[in-house]
């Protein structure tokens, strides 16, 4: 049996062209949205696009296909009567204009109507409306400079992930808008940059940390590689995470070199790390993929194969679990959507439309009647939402931020016998501060707007506070492996019979049932494990990973299924359980990969810079040290533009007037960009080509991301009044929403902050009661053996 289609009742003009629009368009028609493709003539570009750059034939492309499954699609642009007519049918239109056009269209006159915005750099702001592309919008973010050998050219995160990710973020931040408007509330205008969206995704909010060391500006290159990482096997790739430090003994152990735990601060000695990657290889190539595996997650260090398009439908754990299906349309395989809601995906929803197919055939029909007047509190949807969040590391965390940045009142809970790993993992450089454990980049960014709580669940005591939280809340959410929950007397059958009208999440790395359900798994594991490592890197090297996307897109992806779960929940006055592994989100945003090997027999993988359909792209070195130029040409108009403002005879050639021609002469463009971006002054020569028309940008350091203009001219980055931190400035939402003029009303909780205020006010325990916890340690104020 299918999951009903909880989202049945809403209509969504997905007015776009490309990824990202198609992507958010695709997670409402999933969940059975009425999702109508506004489509120009000729039809979306996207149709014509491959990843893999192999030609589709007559046929729309596999990617294309996949996002668009499920939808019709309308012949039209908006401004049309007959659009205007059905856009005044509609709960949200997804739209890519640029502002003063979106004025225009007289979509922002609409109030109830929910316009989602997806651009390279949002609606405002100085660069709102320069030419860009995913290769320039990475650039801008900081993610560019961030990733690759210090002696190398920095690389690309391969895949198009801002686009993947920016329609998640925009699909999460829509639906609420849009409930909150059928149940009595106004429409909103949300204003998502897919440059803020890379800023979380892939920065490791590097920017913070060093702020506050004080060393932001370091003369070193601003790129490295993780250790240890990626590494060659005998037969393959294995990729090995190790963000705690006990994780990194055990692999130190591991690989035959005990000898070294003993060594200061092994870890963060770099003039360590050739012999520790020397013994790396030497026993990793001793061994299979498969033995690696094997060895490592005896030690429960989190490590993954590094499987291609080829070889992802053929692991185990995705075959147990009936992952990858073929898609309506036939001629290929995809991945089912990344939730499941009471044990059931969502139901396939039909093949992809042809250009204008449905065109004067789309039936009238009447938004859901709101419940009452419009609300002044609508700005914030989750307000009044109860969450117990029992997350831990980023994922969790950032889905929970989401509903708390929109109103929920969230309450983040851990003990002082095992901290959200997330703090000492992030502040190894701290360790000599005192209270060092609140010092965290990453906790100071995913847990502002939510309250703290201490709580040993391990402890009847605690579990039976938690059980009274369970009572009170709407939502629970947790992201451990599924036997945690078990053994801590937690697990959904407790909860529903608890709470019989609540919701729980949970985010497990590999999912609830499956040969790798128990195996402990991260971003890095799920960014080799999904084939995105696959395609980033040199095309001489070995993969590499994106680092960090797969958390935040699995964050987001988790956020829009609780809401897809909230509207089967009032439907039905019952409470579901709702499944999100991470691998799933990372598969889902990675698809292109599997799609196109199924559908062409086409291999994608690692070529540094390039990305299919953009010819010439890559980095040239400027005038200075580490002064990269980013250049991106998607249309032969744009490569016009580029001869006239480089102006080298070499280039006079008809057969480049076409991107097959430039793609085939790419290595010789390459050559003539580098020779002339070389000696040149990187500002005037990003501002010329931005004039003329070119996507252009400057690859920015993202340890200064902060200071970045368009990010201050949006106000991306918000102030918050730590009591230990101090003052900082860190990531809002990577989108701006109509009514909401700073998302950070509070500092992320130091550790059991709120203690007294939960149990005291909200559960009722009398001060005898709390002292006794304390002195008992099922509550407490600082990490167990530091009192």
């Amino acid at each position: 049996m299918a999951v009903p289609s909880p989202l049945k009742h809403l209509r969504i003009i997905e007015a776009t062209t490309g990824i990202a629009g198609g992507y958010a368009g695709k997670l409402f028609a999933d969940a059975g949205a009425d999702v109508i493709k506004l489509e120009p003539v000729g039809g979306d570009p996207l149709r014509g696009w491959t990843a893999t750059g192999a030609a589709p034939g007559t046929a729309a492309g596999a990617v294309f296909q996949f996002v668009a499954a499920g939808k019709r699609s309308v012949a039209g642009t908006l401004g049309d009567d007959a659009v205007t007519e059905l856009v005044g049918s509609a709960d949200v239109v997804i739209t890519d204009l640029a502002y003063d056009a979106l004025v225009a269209s007289g979509l922002l006159a609409d109030p109830r109507l929910v316009v989602l915005s997806l651009r390279p750099f949002g609606l405002h702001g100085p660069l709102a409306e320069h030419p860009a592309t995913e290769f320039t919008v990475q650039a801008e973010s900081g993610s560019l400079a961030a990733r690759g050998r210090p002696d190398r050219t920095p690389v690309q995160a391969g895949g198009r992930l801002a686009e993947w990710a920016s329609g998640v973020y925009g699909a999460a931040a829509a639906l609420a808008a849009a409930s909150a408007a059928s149940t009595g509330g106004t429409g909103a205008l949300i204003d998502v940059s897919f440059q803020e969206v890379m800023c979380i995704c892939t920065n490791l909010f590097s920017d913070l940390m060093m702020r506050m060391l004080g060393l932001r500006d370091l003369p070193l290159p601003a790129r490295s590689t993780e250790f240890p990482s990626i590494e060659p096997t005998s037969d393959g790739w294995v990729g090995f995470n190790t963000n705690a430090t006990e994780m990194f003994n055990d692999f130190v152990v591991l690989i035959g070199r005990g000898d070294l735990l003993d060594v200061p601060m092994l870890r963060a000695d770099a003039s360590k790390r050739p012999e520790l990657e020397e013994s790396t290889r030497a026993w990793t190539t001793q061994h299979t993929t498969a033995e690696v595996i094997e060895e490592a997650s005896l030690f429960r260090i989190p490590v993954a194969a590094v499987p291609n398009g080829e070889t992802l439908p053929r692991q185990e754990h995705f075959a147990a679990r009936g992952l990858f299906v073929s898609a309506p349309s036939g001629g290929f395989v995809q991945p089912q959507p990344p939730y499941l809601i009471d044990g059931e995906r969502p139901a396939p929803q039909g093949g992809p439309p042809l250009p204008g197919e449905h065109t004067g055939t789309i039936e009238a029909r009447a938004r859901k009647a709101a419940g009452g007047g419009a609300s002044e509190t609508a700005a914030l949807p989750f307000a009044g939402c109860k969450v117990l969040d029992l997350t831990c590391w980023w994922a969790g965390p950032a889905s929970t931020q989401f509903l708390a940045a929109l109103g929920a009142d969230v309450i983040h809970v851990e003990s002082i016998q095992r901290l959200d790993g997330m703090r000492p993992a992030a502040t190894i450089a701290f360790a000599g501060r005192e209270r060092w454990w609140e010092y965290s980049s990453f906790f100071l960014n995913i847990n502002v707007n939510k309250r703290g709580l201490t709580l040993n669940l391990a402890d009847p005591r605690g579990r039976d506070v938690a059980l009274r939280l369970i009572e009170w809340c709407d939502l629970v959410v947790e992201n451990y492996t599924p036997r945690v929950m078990h053994n801590l007397g937690l697990d959904w059958d407790v909860v529903h019979a608890t709470n019989p009208a609540a919701v729980m999440v949970r985010m497990p790395a590999y999912g609830l049932d499956g040969p790798w359900r128990d195996r402990v798994g991260f971003a890095q594991t799920m960014e080799a494990m999904s084939g995105m490592a696959w395609v980033t890197g040199y095309a001489d090297g070995p993969p590499m990973l994106p680092r960090g996307p797969c958390d935040p897109i699995g964050a987001m992806h988790a956020a829009f299924a609780t809401q897809v779960a909230f509207a089967q929940r009032d439907a039905t006055g019952t409470g579901v359980l709702v499944e999100v592994p991470l691998i799933e989100s990372a598969l889902n945003v990675a698809a292109p990969q599997v799609v196109e090997f199924s559908a062409y027999q086409a291999l994608l993988g690692r070529d540094e810079n390039r990305t299919a359909g953009f010819a010439p792209q890559g980095l040239y070195a400027c005038e200075g040290i580490e002064q990269w130029l980013a250049l991106s040409v998607a249309t032969d108009e744009q490569w016009a533009a580029l001869r006239q403002v480089v102006g080298t005879a070499a280039w006079d050639r008809p057969d480049l007037d076409g991107y097959e021609g430039r793609h085939q002469a790419h290595d010789m463009i390459d050559k003539e960009l580098a020779s002339w971006a070389a000696g040149r002054d990187l500002s005037s020569t990003v501002a010329a080509l931005i004039a003329a028309g070119v996507p252009a940008a400057a690859a920015t350091d993202h340890r200064t991301v902060s200071r970045h203009p368009q990010l201050v001219a949006r106000g991306f980055l918000e102030p918050s009044e730590h009591p230990v931190a101090g003052t900082q400035a860190l990531f809002g939402m990577p989108f701006r929403y109509s009514g909401v003029e700073q998302w950070i009303r509070s500092p992320a909780p130091t550790l059991g902050q709120h203690n007294h205020e939960i149990l005291r006010d909200l559960l009722g325990l009398d001060e005898q009661e709390i002292a006794a916890l304390e002195a008992d340690r099922v509550i407490g104020t600082t990490p167990a053996g530091l009192e």
